[in-house]
């Protein structure tokens, strides 16, 4: 991968790994046909001394397709960033996959091997297709930038002629296309996603007309109230001289506003260093579930101080799962009210009780649901059969602490339960030790968190519980965060062959491009589905997940198991008092019918291998987070995204 920085003399002991702090960072996207090297030589003097006071990187992509082919040498089409998007059809679906590059494989080289653009310290420009793409990009993932300025975008590629030839030749059709419209995103938002945008356009540019259409954003931004300042330059055209004589006021635009994010990140960062709190209770705010199918309510409560063997946290990301609304809908039959939620987490150790060796104030972890107690008396614990240690499963089942007691309590100072002891819908919880997975500091908690449930549990159904080989064959029902986690992890595995199977065909793009070969709308068969991959594989596939926790599915998914050796992994929790049932000669038949409890990982062993393949790059993780919110009361907001139906992890940030 290829690409320029401009990086500030004050930071040079950041990036050469002789400092710790983050280095905000303005990511500057070209046009049709501009590599690296084009803004640097064109526009370079003044962007680099403008950088250099508002002391901010600026980097700037080589966004030429991968391997150098195909190469359609047409400026209208380009050879450069095949519009930010990822192509999905041939001969381009291979080479042109700028979107990912941008908003996750660059980013995360930046963050692991230059400390750019850590915390969140990123904002995004561009010019023409470029201002395009970053118009698109902030706006899909509003939460991962900090602010977003362009010179000439093309402001709504679906109405236009280059938009129309681009999505038509890398996606198939226009139409799938309005994903990456900034027009369309913004028209369809209720709220502004940042307090201001900023455009520079050339009243000269002979494309204003007909492709750029920037009036059609400021219309669409109305209904969410998005403020645009749309800036005509008098005599100016498309060119680069129109870039170099107004980028100096975008990247003052950009530097307040990342300097205002950096400070709030160094605020955040004491916060999570102030360890005076040891041995006395704390009063935080929390989500506390009072009832099934009631809203949880918002409430400051006092969490006491950690007992032997018990580690207090300090709850930094929570990632809102599945089982969190399973129980809080009255389907958990051990769901006990009231009681704080949340069990997908990234924290940080505040103060340790009695006893506690293997973590210490400071320490980053993740709470886990599995612990592993690791006791040489521990069959289970010491079994690679199993990861279902049983040490303090009874008094977790019972919402308690390892002694009987709890360490939430209401402001009438009334006991609150736990919730598969973690609790992490509050700014503070009690963990036992066995149940805290000691992590590297390298991976941000808002990405690390994810490893507390749901994508673990995908990835260990298909290494650990089914140990999947390659050039097996797989299929996946349900596509869910769970669910793709097992299309990424048979992918990874080296499956020939992955069918996706959901009733949402919406989902589909993101399970082909984790590594899906087919997709199957099961709602539009005129047969049963497992007879429908039947006749697709003519005797079933070798590996069939169910990820939905319906237990007809699970049925439909052991019956396309391959006759003779077949095995179908139940993944997905059935509601209370369901039974699942087969015919027994499935069985006799050579099927085998199994279930997996967080992918049959040990959680104080694995998790942190996990983390590590993650900050090396080996395990990409960032396409299931969807949607963020800041605050522990914005978990409602988590909660109705969830429920919507796109969301695959809402992360909300403490």
């Amino acid at each position: 991968m290829t690409f320029g920085l401009y990086v500030p003399k004050r930071f040079s002991a950041a990036i050469d790994g002789s400092g710790k702090d983050s280095v905000p960072v303005l990511f500057w996207l070209s046009g049709l046909t501009c590599d690296d090297t084009n803004f640097a030589m064109k526009a370079g003097p003044s962007a680099f001394a403008a950088a250099e006071e508002a002391g901010i990187t600026i980097c700037m992509p080589d966004t030429s397709p991968r391997d150098g082919v195909p190469n359609v040498d047409a400026y209208d089409l380009g050879i450069g960033a095949s519009f930010y998007v990822n192509a999905t059809e041939d001969p381009f679906r291979k080479n042109y996959q700028m979107y990912t590059y941008i908003t996750e494989e660059l980013p995360t080289l930046l963050e692991t091997n230059f400390s750019i653009g850590k915390d969140g310290l990123r904002s995004i420009a561009g010019h023409s297709m470029g201002g395009h793409g970053a118009l698109s990009i902030a706006m899909k993932d509003p939460s991962s930038w900090v602010s977003v300025s362009a010179f000439s975008p093309i402001c709504n590629p679906t109405a236009c002629p280059w938009g129309e030839k681009a999505f038509t030749t890398y996606l198939g059709n226009v139409d799938a296309g309005k994903a990456h419209d900034a027009t369309v995103l913004l028209s369809a938002m209720d709220d502004p996603c940042f307090d201001e945008i900023l455009i520079d356009q050339g009243n000269k540019d002979e494309f204003y007309p007909d492709q750029l259409l920037p009036e059609n954003l400021i219309e669409a931004a109305k209904k969410s109230g998005q403020k645009i300042t749309l800036n005509m330059r008098n005599g100016f055209d498309h060119s680069y001289y129109f870039i170099a004589s107004f980028i100096g006021s975008h990247v003052a635009f950009h530097g307040p506003r990342l300097a205002k994010k950096q400070a709030e990140v160094a605020a955040w960062s004491q916060a999570i260093t102030d360890f005076s709190t040891a041995g006395k209770p704390i009063k935080c705010k929390a989500k506390v579930a009072r009832a099934a199918k009631q809203p949880m309510c918002d409430e400051e409560v006092t969490v006491d101080p950690p007992k032997a063997g018990e580690v207090r946290v300090k709850v930094i990301a929570n990632a809102l799962c599945h089982t969190d609304i399973y129980t809080l809908d009255g389907h958990d039959p051990e769901g006990l009210f009231p009681c704080i939620l949340g069990h997908e987490a990234g924290c940080v150790v505040e103060s340790v009780g009695e006893g506690v060796t293997s973590v210490k104030p400071g320490d980053h972890v993740i709470p886990c649901y599995t612990p592993q107690c690791c006791e040489a008396s521990c069959i289970f614990c010491q079994s690679p059969k199993t990861n279902l240690c049983p040490k303090i499963r009874s008094t977790q089942g019972a919402g308690k602490m390892p002694d009987g007691t709890v360490r939430f309590h209401d402001k009438d100072g009334k006991p609150i339960y736990h919730f598969m002891g973690c609790s992490t819908m509050a700014e503070y919880t009690v963990l036992a030790e066995i149940s805290c997975a000691k992590i590297s500091k390298d991976l941000p908690l808002e990405k690390a968190c994810l490893f507390g449930c749901g994508v673990s549990t995908g990835l260990g159904a298909v290494w650990n519980t089914c140990k999947v080989e390659a050039n097996s064959t797989v299929a996946v029902f349900g596509l869910g965060a769970v669910g793709l986690a097992v299309i990424q992890g048979a992918k990874m595995a080296g499956a020939s062959r992955i069918i996706a199977v959901d009733i949402n065909p919406n989902k589909f793009k993101s399970a082909c491009d984790l590594g899906a070969t087919d997709c199957v709308d099961s709602s539009k068969l005129d047969v049963p589905v497992q007879q429908h991959i039947v006749s697709m594989t003519k005797w079933g596939v070798d590996y069939t997940f169910d990820c939905t926790g319906i237990v007809s599915v699970m049925r439909a998914a052991l019956e396309c198991a391959h006759r003779g050796w077949g095995t179908s992994c139940i993944i997905g929790v059935a509601a209370s008092g369901h039974e699942i049932s087969t015919r027994p000669f499935q069985l006799v038949t050579g099927r085998t019918w199994k279930g997996t409890a967080f992918g049959g990982f040990k959680s104080r062993r694995d998790v942190p291998k996990l983390v590590q393949r993650c900050i090396e790059g080996k395990l990409p993780i960032d396409h299931f987070i969807t949607h963020r919110f800041d605050g522990v009361e914005d978990t409602t907001k988590a909660v109705d995204a969830l429920h919507a139906g796109a969301c695959l992890r809402a992360v909300v940030r403490y």
